[in-house]
């Protein structure tokens, strides 16, 4: 009943090598990859290998499998098809997912707690990067990015623990319109339009020319606005996982934090059944394409029911829900999280409605734009110019030094939740109230009798066992700091640990 949830977000990086167009992108991913092992903060960089046992990537919420044999390769990540694959102390995952080095942060429970993770995410990679280009023969470069503007897209997917018992069609029918309209202040911004750039101009999302159905299991063809894999990583009997991969990959910590907290709030109204009115587009498909292509903000969607108003029109419809439903159930004394998210999406939508350009302290589109019309005003550019193209790359640059969102926020023109020293200790200790906790302390006290570990299991190779011994970690809300900490600091070895659960 607020926007307190499991969730987490899984982040691809853009790689390139400047200078050498025609570099293996897996490889040159897979050399960052490793080089963290040889930086990691905390003890150890992880185990390398990771548990697939308990994946079902082409099991569907609508109630059947995709045969293996109709699959795209892509969706196949069930298979030991990574060449580098770290688990880290912080409770990540880093790795590598076809052409791109991956982050996938650990489970937390908060939105601001899914910024810091994200954030830590980010400042590994860009260690890594410097690490992979310190030892190589090339300098490498990664970008919170979306999209090579060449037809190519790579996603930043946001993961959500719910209720096995609401109802899927329920969850396509509300929460479709919210993803089509809420890129008004989750989008990252980006010249040209359709997928491989050629329309000039700037839209709102990297991401929504790059969706082509409304509801499927595919991430990386015909993607699906809502996506089907049913994957819970968790008990499954009460828990499913909504993956969500309509969103932008996004530099302002600010953007990230509404990003979830407003849809961790949408999927608990649409738990409780709390919408209150049906919002289904007549195209959704369509209008999540049109939306994106008008920073303007007068398009109009239309609705099923044949009423037309702008995105943000629609998101104030949800935000209303939101209030009342906040207002009627939960205890605002005790959950200043949800409040403060609820008010911050209401300022947003009044900032978007009367002057846009004050949000570019806060949303990334805006910034980006702000951005881009101050050259195009000072050098005379068209929306063409190969330059401004340039611009909007360099600004998802994760470098200190070049990345131009970065250099926004250093100073003060963008707006920062998180603190240098938190982000340190995040990229190296695992969030205490989830699961994730369990698992970065055991690779942190007891890395080499760890074998392999994944988000439901940490499996041990103890000596003198001649079968490995797996924990189930199935249940996200145990395995906390709370439940565990006594038990591990009561274990010296990986063996002593095994026989205090056992005799729980």
């Amino acid at each position: 009943m607020s926007v307190r949830r499991v969730m987490g977000i899984e982040t691809e990086f853009g790689v390139s090598v400047p200078g050498q167009p025609h570099v293996n992108a897996m490889m040159t991913s897979t050399a960052v990859v490793t080089a963290y092992d040889g930086v990691a903060v905390g003890d150890r960089g992880g185990v390398s290998r990771w548990d697939y046992q308990e994946e079902h990537p082409l099991r569907d919420a609508r109630g059947f499998d995709m045969s293996r044999a109709e699959a795209d390769p892509s969706q196949l990540t069930d298979e030991e098809f990574a060449l580098a694959n770290l688990i880290l102390t912080n409770g990540a995952r880093l790795y590598v997912d076809h052409a791109h080095p991956e982050y996938s942060s650990p489970e937390v429970t908060t939105p601001w707690d899914a910024v810091l993770w994200d954030r830590a995410g980010q400042q590994i990679m860009a260690a890594a990067a410097r690490a992979a280009t310190a030892t190589g023969p090339f300098p490498i470069r990664l970008y919170k990015n979306n999209t090579d503007n060449k037809g190519a897209s790579y996603g930043c997917h946001e993961n959500y623990l719910m209720r096995r018992s609401t109802a899927f069609s329920d969850i396509v029918r509300d929460l479709t319109p919210f993803f089509v309209t809420r890129q008004v202040f989750t989008g990252a911004g980006r010249v040209g339009k359709g997928q491989e750039a050629r329309e000039p101009g700037f839209q709102i999302s990297q991401r929504a020319d790059f969706f082509e159905v409304e509801v499927g299991l595919e991430t990386t063809l015909k993607r699906p606005i809502i996506n089907t894999r049913d994957e819970p990583h968790a008990d499954p009997e009460r828990y499913r996982r909504l993956h969500v991969i309509v969103g932008d990959a996004n530099m302002s910590e600010f953007a990230t934090w509404l990003k979830m907290g407003t849809t961790s709030l949408v999927l608990s109204m649409i738990e409780d059944a709390a919408i209150g009115q049906n919002l289904a587009l007549h195209d959704p498909v369509r209008e999540i394409h049109l939306v994106s292509h008008d920073p303007s903000l007068r398009h109009q969607v239309l609705l099923a029911d044949g009423r037309r108003m702008t995105a943000v029109q629609v998101q104030r419809l949800y935000w209303e829900a939101a209030r009342d439903y906040v207002d009627q159930r939960v205890d605002v004394a005790a959950d200043t999280a949800t409040t403060d998210i609820l008010d911050a999406w209401h300022g947003v939508l009044d900032d978007l409605e009367a002057d846009r350009s004050d949000l570019d302290d806060r949303l990334d589109w805006v910034a980006k734009m702000r951005l881009l019309e101050g050259y195009r005003s000072r050098d005379g550019l068209d929306w063409n110019d190969a330059r401004l193209a340039l611009v909007d790359l360099q600004y998802s640059d994760i470098d200190d030094a070049r990345g131009l969102a970065l250099r926004l926020e250093a100073a003060g023109r963008l707006r920062r939740l998180t603190s240098d020293e938190q982000v340190r200790r995040a990229m190296a200790f695992p969030p205490d109230d989830t699961r994730a906790y369990f698992r970065g302390e055991c690779l942190r006290r007891y890395s080499e009798a760890v074998a392999a570990a994944s988000w439901d299991s940490v499996i041990f190779d103890i000596p003198g066992h001649e079968a490995l011994q797996r924990v189930p970690t199935l249940e996200p809300g145990r395995g906390t700091r709370s439940h565990v900490e006594s038990i591990l600091d009561a274990a010296p070895t990986a063996e002593d640990l095994l026989d205090l659960l056992r005799a729980q």
